[in-house]
């Protein structure tokens, strides 16, 4: 088959060519031009002709082939996109979860501690407070009765 031979193009293909190219030539461009792009179309559009042939078998089979490697490849990107973003967002939950309970665990331990120290102070205080007044009235007792005996003296020897 001779380069440029139109033969193996289907009624269909060469009707779309020549529509293209009275197109072409409407818009202003020259017949040699209009031609070249008509065919150029057709081309990119159906993979050259598709009359009879193993040329059409193979063709076909390698833009299926093409077509299913690249839906693969988008679907196997989409799943990992997807499941990276689920592992991300997990672990953020589990991160903002950790400090969570971080940020509890240290919230209680420092509220158990003041509370303890809180108690404690209130207990000393207490307990100095009764020691004190129980001190205070021990020795009012004493003076009292020191006072007695030295008035019992006093008049006793008098």
């Amino acid at each position: 088959m001779p380069r440029g031979d139109k033969s193996s193009y289907t009624d269909k293909q060469q009707r779309q060519a020549e529509h293209i190219e009275d197109s072409e030539k409407a818009r202003g461009r020259s017949t040699d031009t209009a031609e070249r792009i008509a065919w150029a179309t057709v081309n990119k559009q159906d993979g050259g002709g598709n009359k009879g042939g193993r040329a059409t078998k193979k063709a076909t089979k390698k833009a299926t082939k093409k077509a299913t490697k690249k839906a693969t490849k988008k679907a196997t990107k989409k799943a990992t996109k997807k499941a990276a973003k689920k592992a991300a967002k997990k672990a953020a939950k589990k991160a903002a979860k950790k400090a969570t309970k971080k940020a509890t665990k240290k919230a209680t331990k420092k509220a158990t501690k003041k509370a303890a120290k809180k108690a404690t102070k209130k207990a000393t205080k207490k307990a100095t407070k009764k020691a004190t007044k129980k001190a205070a009235k021990k020795a009012a007792k004493n003076s009292t009765k020191k006072s007695t005996k030295r008035a019992t003296k006093k008049a006793a020897s008098k």
